[in-house]
């Protein structure tokens, strides 16, 4: 690989890369024992989960002192509660734009009229448990701040990490020495994150091979109409909601923003994870963008914990699928209800794990669709929550920026750089001759 080539651009050629072999081997060797054993579940399984995991090791340290720095470097606490305000009032709203988005031109397209159930093969589907509201609640304060960080729980590292953070400000003088730490420590943990930039195309390479080998392309076949609709909204959403509220609340150029934000939306494609993303998504955003740490160390981690836009889309193109497999005429009734469980549901069912099945199955029981139909969409499910990640990721990254401007917390010469935060090079400090 060229010195000059951007990380970028190499994620993005091993990406292809890894989606061809993986297409190979699913369409020539997916009965092959020897490839499947010690290739797809040997090599790129291996090498795949040990990048992940290089990834979410890097959340939770990351979070926390990028968070106390935020913190402290806002200084005005009524500051902070606003910049939260703000933050939660912008994720509502991109969250309820793109639900109304996905179910108006899923309804336009229909996609599941005259969808033959017996040419699906559908396993059986267990719906699983949505916590009650009340322990939503009861869990967004952690009883052991250990516990919350050894299980890696963002909502309740973020609550315990801010209060320490505001009651370091609340001491004074006395605190400016854990400040001087923590932003010691954050730059550690920056410099980790180049560190582990730097095996990223490897490491994307085996997850994508190792999702196509499994996966195939040949299984959109049957879903092509549900496959189709919901990409284009997704891709809507992103280039086109997204971009028009940047536009106009943010007054940033679009295609600008969307450069910049290339390394983050691919790894976010690639892990389908947005907290494992966060360390790229904090890079892109303060280091590409421009945003300053004290806004974007608050909003990222909060975005990647509530922001469920693209899974708010999955929500509504599901419905409109499941109820025309069914036969089912929810009116305009049903259709608000499902806007507005969405919008609830991405607060009240964040962090916890398949957060996109639970959100389903509560949606489906309320507007009376049949819960075992979510089988049918599982299918291709694997391979859609990678774009839906994206759009994740770019609406962290848009409400970010726009809070940003409106605290006048972006630097505009870093913004319109086309250079600033290009990845540099990882090499160990020269030791002086004895």
């Amino acid at each position: 690989m060229s010195g000059k080539m951007s990380m970028t651009s190499k994620i993005m050629i091993w990406m292809v890369a890894g989606l061809l072999v993986g297409s190979l081997i699913n369409n020539f060797a997916a009965d092959n024992a020897w490839v499947q054993d010690y290739l797809v579940m040997g090599l790129f399984h291996v090498v795949g989960a040990i990048f992940i995991s290089m990834l979410k090791m890097l959340v939770v340290p990351l979070v926390t002192f990028s968070l106390i720095c935020g913190v402290c470097g806002i200084g005005d606490l009524s500051k902070l509660g606003r910049v939260g305000g703000k933050a939660f009032a912008l994720f509502m709203l991109t969250t309820a734009l793109a639900i109304t988005l996905a179910i108006t031109i899923a309804t336009f397209f229909a996609p599941g009229e005259g969808f033959e159930l017996a040419s699906a093969t559908t396993g059986a589907f267990t719906a699983p448990v949505a916590p009650p509201l009340s322990q939503v609640f009861i869990d967004l304060v952690p009883s052991n701040p250990v516990a919350a960080y050894a299980e890696g729980n963002m909502l309740q590292i973020i609550f315990f990490t801010i209060l320490f953070a505001v009651c370091i400000l609340m001491i004074g003088e006395a605190g400016q020495p854990i400040i001087d730490l923590s932003e010691r420590l954050n730059s550690v943990m920056m410099e980790v994150v180049n560190v582990v930039m730097h095996v990223a195309p490897i490491g994307v390479f085996a997850l994508m091979a190792k999702t196509f080998s499994l996966q195939g392309i040949d299984m959109i076949v049957p879903m092509i109409g549900y496959f189709a609709v919901l990409v284009f909204i997704l891709l809507l959403h992103a280039t086109g909601t997204l971009m028009l509220l940047l536009k106009v609340l943010g007054r940033v150029s679009p295609m600008q923003f969307l450069r910049k934000m290339r390394s983050a939306q691919l790894f976010a494609f690639s892990t389908s994870s947005s907290n494992a993303t966060i360390p790229v998504t904090l890079q892109c955003v303060e280091k590409r963008i421009g945003v300053d740490n004290s806004t974007a160390s608050f909003v990222v981690p909060f975005g990647a914990t509530i922001n469920m836009d693209g899974t708010a889309i999955m929500q509504g193109v599901a419905t409109v699928f499941i109820a025309n497999v069914y036969g089912i005429e929810l009116g305009l009734s049903g259709y608000l209800t499902v806007i507005a469980m969405s919008v609830l549901a991405s607060i009240g069912t964040a962090g916890v794990p398949g957060v996109g099945l639970i959100m389903l199955a509560m949606v489906f029981n309320q507007v009376g669709l049949p819960v075992e139909g979510i089988a049918l969409i599982i299918g291709v499910d694997r391979l859609l929550d990678m774009v839906r990640t994206s759009v994740n990721v770019t609406g962290d990254a848009v409400v970010t920026t726009i809070i940003a401007r409106s605290e006048n917390s972006i630097d505009m010469d870093v913004f319109h750089d086309a250079n600033a935060g290009h990845e540099k090079d990882v090499h160990l400090p020269k030791r002086a001759p004895v």
